[in-house]
């Protein structure tokens, strides 16, 4: 799907094979066999810009009827331009399209994702505290949208 964008072509497509690339060089927590299954599964956007990728939008299924979106990354040299909020709308349209009422995401308490969440109309919806030695980290603050 094309996107306008401030002289630039933007599109977004589902991710593909040919992506491994540039794919994990941002997602450095997906296995390549998950990665797999995001492609069959149709579960990955790639954001392009004059047909050079900079963004990767992924989700699942929460509570295996939920889309919960696990993981949106813009190169750092195309952040704060917007290009985030065009990923995740247009994952919310297709997810609208699909029939679900509601979408979830989460972020950490102590990273900022939370306050574009929250700006862009998620609602705090409570949290998660792991304190298993080895995955110990800050509580992770889920949120909810209705679409």
């Amino acid at each position: 799907m094309g996107i306008d964008g401030d002289n630039n072509m933007l599109s977004i497509r589902y991710v593909q094979e040919e992506d491994n690339e540039f794919w994990f060089k941002l997602d450095k927590h997906l296995s390549q066999c998950e990665f797999e299954k995001k492609i069959r599964d149709k579960m990955g956007y790639v954001l392009l810009e004059n047909n050079v990728p900079i963004a990767l939008l992924r989700y699942n299924l929460f509570w295996d009827n939920t889309p919960f979106l696990t993981m949106i990354y813009v190169k750092q040299e195309y952040q704060h331009k917007g290009y985030g909020r065009k990923l995740i709308k247009f994952w919310e349209e297709n997810m609208k399209s699909a029939g679900y009422e509601m979408i979830m995401t989460s972020t950490q308490v102590d990273e900022e994702a939370q306050h574009f969440y929250r700006k862009i109309g998620y609602q705090d919806s409570g949290g998660l505290i792991v304190n298993v030695s080895k995955f110990k980290q800050p509580m992770e603050m889920f949120f909810t949208k209705a679409i």
